[in-house]
């Protein structure tokens, strides 16, 4: 993500001896031949200078914003510990009765899902919405699982189950709190950052390395370097390690974005990628014994006090919390699950919330008449597009690897900081302190897409003009970047016909 780069020769040490001269071409005669990568690399680099300058403040913002988001999860442990854990015990209350703890505690409250615990000290989450609560809030009562007493309740927040700090966290990583104008800052920067992240590499890969000290500067920086040539070392070194998790970042950020992420859900549909759902609707005039239904899926099934302590007022008999979780056991989900309790013509949805690797997320659907499996769906059946991208979300989100996936988030975060800063530092370095004491660095000279051959050429303006159309903030500020520089253009030719004329008038007044 350099802010510049160098000419080519710019960076090795000269002598004492004066460079040649070059004798300019004959009139005539043909020019000398140019790489197609020396042609297009002016082009990358004013581009990486353009967006390195102004989309960096956007990203180092969305940097240090998910740095502190990486570190949420383990800070949850810590701030909520009194909720999250309970004392280990010999005995184990029924899952109903901790679910009645949580209805008497909010008799206004509609349970949503109840996350019973996988591990002696975890707490049981009981989670239900309330009168009052926001659209993918609900309120989280935990229980102690060996004595059905209350430990504590906590607003939470999306399918995750985030608690209130990581939730805080994640709105400030999204969109700063403003709410949905606020989400154009995180998708711009997601937008640009793969091409700045891989014209970065175009560049620092891209230049020549003649001795085998300098090849193996490409890995690690340049032993001794200062100035600005150890920023450089620093930064584009920096830079390879962490480009591909710098690309999956971006991509992964931009599916959940407004305005790509409806395009990319778009494209997914139409490859056959959507995420399934198992059925949860009983067949209509079967009540609670009848068979599946149709594929509306289970997202937000409530329900009020019924048999069994989680069912709503369907036909029939209810099974209860404890044996539908049973039958779900029997059919293979282990490990944590999420039981969402049925309401009218719907069934019990027992899925699995264990999102790390190898991950764990079948789900079936239980009939609260019979016990009887209606419906089941397994993760190794999803479409491969789904379960990548499911994987991807949860490897941005720092689910898919645990703990060691959160560090590797942090890594790259801090990764992303010290590289904007090095960027910014070398544009300082590379002011012209001779003629401005306040100078910075420019960018490579203007006109660079001239020297580009046309065959190479069209197909780049194709390619932008199609990746600008699927990601609409890149090519709404890539266009920003060009008036700008147009107008800058206009301004600096502009100063020199005035100094010229300037110039000449002294002259003329001199004589």
């Amino acid at each position: 993500m350099a802010i510049d780069d160098p000419v080519q020769g710019a960076d090795k040490k000269t002598s004492g001896k004066k460079p040649p001269v070059k004798k300019p071409p004959a009139p005539g005669s043909a020019p000398a031949s140019v790489s197609t990568w020396g042609a297009v690399r002016p082009l990358v680099l004013r581009l990486h200078f353009y967006a390195g300058l102004l989309v960096a403040p956007l990203l180092l913002i969305a940097a240090t914003t998910g740095l502190l988001y990486s570190l949420s999860y383990q800070a949850e442990k810590i701030v909520y510990r009194q909720e999250l854990r309970s004392p280990d015990s010999d005995r184990t209350a029924m899952l109903s009765e901790q679910v009645e703890a949580a209805r008497a505690k909010h008799p206004d409250g509609k349970i949503t899902a109840v996350w019973p615990s996988s591990e002696s000290e975890e707490s049981t989450r009981v989670l239900m919405t309330m009168p009052d609560s926001e659209e993918s809030e609900s309120l989280a009562v935990f229980v102690d699982p060996h004595t059905a007493q209350i430990r504590g309740e906590l607003d939470s927040y999306g399918s995750s189950g985030a608690l209130p700090l990581r939730t805080w966290l994640s709105g400030l990583h999204r969109h700063l709190h403003l709410g949905e104008p606020g989400r154009i800052y995180s998708e711009t920067a997601a937008s640009w950052l793969w091409v700045v992240a891989l014209g970065g590499l175009l560049l620092w890969t891209g230049r020549r390395r003649t001795s085998k000290g300098a090849k193996r500067a490409l890995l690690r920086p340049e032993a001794g370097a200062t100035g600005r040539r150890g920023t450089l070392t620093r930064h584009g070194a920096l830079g390879i390690w962490a480009a591909t998790g710098f690309l999956l970042l971006s991509a992964t950020g931009l599916t959940w974005s407004t305005y790509a992420g409806a395009n990319i859900g778009a494209v997914q549909d139409q490859l056959g990628g959507a995420t399934p759902v198992v059925s949860a609707t009983l067949k209509s005039g079967e009540g609670a014994a009848g068979g599946a239904g149709g594929h509306e899926g289970h997202e937000g099934h409530g329900g009020d006090s019924g048999a069994g302590g989680t069912g709503g007022d369907h036909q029939g008999m209810d099974i209860g919390i404890d044996n539908a979780l049973t039958a779900a056991r029997q059919a293979g989900l282990d490990g944590p699950v999420s039981v969402k309790p049925p309401a009218d013509g719907t069934a019990y949805v027992v899925a699995q919330r264990d999102n790390q690797f190898p991950v764990r997320l079948d789900s079936v659907a239980v009939d609260p008449g019979t016990g009887l499996i209606l419906d089941e769906l397994r993760f190794a059946d999803y479409p491969l597009l789904a379960q990548l991208t499911r994987i991807g979300i949860d490897a941005h989100m720092g689910l898919t690897f645990g703990v060691v996936n959160q560090l590797l988030l942090a890594a790259l975060a801090l990764s992303l900081i010290l590289m904007i800063v090095w960027g910014y530092r070398m544009w300082w370095q590379r002011r012209p302190t001779q003629d401005r004491k306040l100078g910075v660095g420019r960018p490579m000279a203007r006109g660079a897409w001239r020297k580009v051959p046309l065959s190479v050429l069209l197909p780049l303006i194709a390619a932008a003009a199609l990746i600008g159309w699927f990601v609409p903030l890149l090519g709404i500020t890539l266009v920003a970047f060009l008036i700008l520089d147009v107008v800058l253009g206009v301004v600096a030719r502009a100063r020199a016909r005035a100094a010229k004329t300037e110039a000449e008038a002294k002259v003329g007044a001199g004589t």
